[in-house]
């Protein structure tokens, strides 16, 4: 059994297919399809059943995925703090950011930090607040930034900064005259939302059960700059960060009556290696 096969098995079982996993690792299809027959073989078992138009794992294949897993993820972790041993003034992390916090507060962090530590290679990887945690856990980032209110029990947290949702409305709404705007009000209004793995939007979405309506959300897009560019234009309103919202003087932003709050925290997997590099930039966000 060579490492070879285990990674091309994970890597199959991710993407859901061959021809995915030969482009991910760039190598040959044929090359994937002949390692894992070989490791079927070694094993004496049937990971895929291959009676489907997609792959899918059998129970045997369900377990070794398992297995194979926490293999691959320790080893590297023992990879990593070798390299720890070899390199004390360099390092390099991938960090998981929502493009919400892209635009606030990573920017200053990352600049901060890197007048600080300029041969430290920071890596950002762009997923919603509720995605971030599942790459955590399966160690594809070694860090997250997210919008957070509860985290798996395997993550570990430091708060960055707190605030509030602000209703996001285009010039010469009429809810532009309230100094603060009930949730109610909302009710017959078009939405413009970030999509559904952003926690603002899940947020949004409970209060709108809260208060027994369902919204009309006419776009959802994962990028600030459209969302504002919609809202400016009269498309629908939206929320935003205040801290993101209120740097955007072409729309107009009121606080709910009863505001929605959030907390910005960098997240962990607690079970898994952290490199120096990465216990660097924990130590720092802390401090900061």
């Amino acid at each position: 059994m060579e490492l070879r096969q285990l990674e091309y098995f994970q890597m199959v079982c991710r993407c859901n297919s061959i021809t995915k996993a030969a482009a991910e690792l760039h190598v040959a299809q044929p090359s994937i399809t002949i390692a894992i027959k070989k490791l079927e073989e070694e094993l004496g078992v049937t990971l895929f059943d291959r009676t489907q138009r997609q792959i899918i794992l059998t129970t045997e294949g369900q377990v070794f995925l398992r297995r194979i897993n926490d293999i691959l993820s320790r080893l590297h972790d023992a990879t990593v703090e070798m390299n720890d041993y070899r390199i004390l003034q360099k390092g390099s992390i991938k960090i998981g950011v929502p493009s919400t916090i892209g635009a606030f507060p990573f920017p200053t962090l990352f600049a901060s930090f890197q007048k600080l530590y300029p041969n430290f290679k920071l890596t950002v990887v762009e997923a919603g607040s509720l995605t971030i945690p599942n790459y955590l856990e399966r160690g594809e980032i070694e860090l997250g930034i997210m919008i957070t209110s509860t985290t798996s029990t395997c993550l570990a947290t430091v708060a960055i900064t707190t605030g509030q949702l602000l209703v996001c409305l285009p010039p010469g709404h009429p809810l532009s005259a309230l100094d603060a705007i009930p949730f109610t009000a909302l009710r017959n209004e078009r939405f413009v939302l970030l999509k559904e793995d952003s926690y603002s939007r899940q947020l949004i979405l409970a209060e709108c059960n809260k208060h027994q309506f369902n919204p009309n959300i006419v776009f959802s897009s994962s990028q600030i700059e459209t969302v504002r560019s919609l809202v400016e234009q009269g498309v629908g309103i939206s929320f935003l960060v205040d801290e993101v919202a209120q740097k955007h003087g072409t729309i107009i932003t009121r606080p709910l009556t009863e505001p929605l709050t959030y907390q910005i925290a960098l997240a962990w997997n607690k079970e898994r290696y952290l490199s120096k590099a990465t216990k660097l930039f924990i130590d720092f966000v802390s401090a900061n």
